[in-house]
């Protein structure tokens, strides 16, 4: 729980399936700024098209691909936009959560699909860098033994 008396050491401590207590520092819990005060804005998403200003051709090119891969074919266009919110929670492109978000809901995906999609994006991204700790233990024996 969190100790709002103790804000410069606050934490959150919450306990997994496994059993163990898990303490997370509270500045994890701060709530974000809005999107205008970051990097991102908002107002760039809907500006995409612009990006043809630079090379009609190639943007072309690329829009006609695009719309082309979200189409109904082997997969529905319901799974391909959940496909597409659980990548961009992996590449944490923000453009392309709010677009997916709005996406998946248009396409008849419920809240609890989405957020299971979001969950499987994060299993792969967790157990990709986890699997890079073989490297670390490798060289670890190597230097001990």
């Amino acid at each position: 729980m969190l100790n709002p008396d103790d804000q410069e050491t606050a934490a959150v401590t919450f306990m997994p399936l496994a059993g163990q207590n898990v303490v997370l520092p509270h500045h994890l819990f701060l709530a974000a700024p809005p999107m205008s005060d970051t990097y991102y804005k908002p107002d760039h998403l809907p500006r995409f098209g612009e990006i043809e200003e630079g090379s009609p051709e190639l943007a072309s090119k690329f829009f006609e691909y695009y719309g082309s891969v979200f189409e109904d074919g082997a997969l529905t266009a319901r799974e391909k936009a959940l496909i597409a919110l659980a990548v961009s929670h992996t590449v944490q492109c923000p453009y392309c959560i709010d677009a997916y978000t709005d996406e998946c809901l248009e396409k008849g995906a419920d809240l609890e699909q989405m957020t299971e999609a979001v969950h499987v994006a994060t299993a792969i991204r967790g157990g990709a860098s986890l699997v890079h700790g073989v490297q670390m233990l490798d060289q670890v024996k190597e230097k001990m033994m």
